[in-house]
């Protein structure tokens, strides 16, 4: 990554969640001009005095303004966007970011994401999602959010439940979630399962 001042500006009401994400990524030895904003209107008065890079955004604050957020998003062209998850959040707000990090994961996570969205405009989202789940990934990971134990899976899919370990360490090692809630969004935002299909 080019020394270049990356600019990030953190939506978030809580002074300890922002400070927290500030010092995590103060601390990577890259050069980031940090900034808070409590709202969406905050957001769109530091954008025009620092044009954002990226956005980190608590979903929340969008739930009731979809259509400011969505107003905002277009005139950032090029700014991407990353949630901290802390709630259960509609799944429709999800997937309108780039990228979802949840406040249990590592701080290794969101450092890993924000320096790959920074390698290039035209090549990040490619690299983020080149890890693709096998289909047989896809099988253990639907069954998994269903509430199956491992044993359960593993007759179901005909398979051992050494197997179906194996698999769910691939789940997550691709997906970066270890949460069974977590992969639960990440298949609805990835349409491998519905809402509907995952409250039956």
């Amino acid at each position: 990554m080019s020394n270049k001042v990356t600019n990030i500006i953190i939506v978030e009401t809580s002074e300890i969640i922002f400070e927290g994400i500030s010092s995590i990524l103060s601390n990577t030895g890259h050069t980031y001009n940090i900034k808070q904003a409590n709202n969406l209107g905050e957001l769109e008065q530091l954008n025009l005095r620092t044009r954002a890079d990226i956005v980190i955004i608590n979903p929340q604050l969008i739930q009731n303004q979809t259509k400011e957020f969505q107003t905002i998003k277009k005139e950032l062209t090029g700014t991407h966007w990353i949630g901290i998850v802390y709630s259960i959040i509609d799944p429709l707000i999800l997937s309108a970011l780039d990228e979802i990090v949840n406040i249990n994961d590592k701080t290794e996570k969101i450092i890993a994401l924000v320096q790959k969205l920074l390698i290039s405009p035209d090549q990040s989202d490619d690299q983020l999602h080149q890890e693709t789940l096998s289909e047989r990934e896809t099988d253990v990971l639907k069954l998994l959010v269903a509430g199956n134990a491992n044993k359960e899976i593993a007759d179901k899919l005909n398979i051992s439940t050494h197997t179906v370990i194996s698999h769910r360490k691939n789940i997550s090692q691709k997906t970066g979630i270890k949460s069974v809630s977590g992969l639960t969004i990440y298949a609805v935002v990835k349409n491998i399962i519905t809402i509907d299909s995952y409250k039956e």
